[in-house]
C-alpha cells in the first residue's frame, strides 16, 4: 500500500485538466477549505455516488489511561465522518 499525497494529486489534477500545477494546487486548496468551511457550519458535504463528509459532536466520555489504567475525563469534541457512497464502494472492489 502507497499514500497520495496532496502534491501527487495536484500534480494528476493539473495533468488531466492540462492546468498548471500552481493552479491545480490553488484549486484543491480552495476545496479543501471549502469543505472544511462547511463542517465548520455545521453543512454536511456530499458528493453523490463518492460519499459524504458530516461534522458530528461527540460528547464527554471516561476512558482508561492503557498504561496505569487510571480513569480519565476525554473532554466533549467535534469529529468528522466519512459515509462513503456507493459508486466509491463499487469502484474499491
Amino acid at each position: 500500500m502507497s499514500i497520495v499525497t496532496k502534491a501527487q494529486i495536484a500534480s494528476a489534477l493539473a495533468e488531466k485538466t492540462g492546468t498548471s500545477k500552481t493552479d491545480a494546487t490553488n484549486t484543491l486548496n480552495t476545496l479543501l477549505d471549502t469543505i472544511s468551511e462547511s463542517l465548520k457550519t455545521n453543512d454536511k458535504v456530499q458528493f453523490t455516488g463518492f460519499g459524504s463528509f458530516i461534522a458530528e459532536d461527540k460528547p464527554a466520555t471516561t476512558g482508561r489511561n492503557p498504561k496505569t489504567g487510571e480513569s480519565i475525563q476525554i473532554a466533549a469534541r467535534r469529529s468528522v465522518r466519512f459515509k462513503v457512497g456507493d459508486l466509491l464502494k463499487k469502484a474499491v472492489n
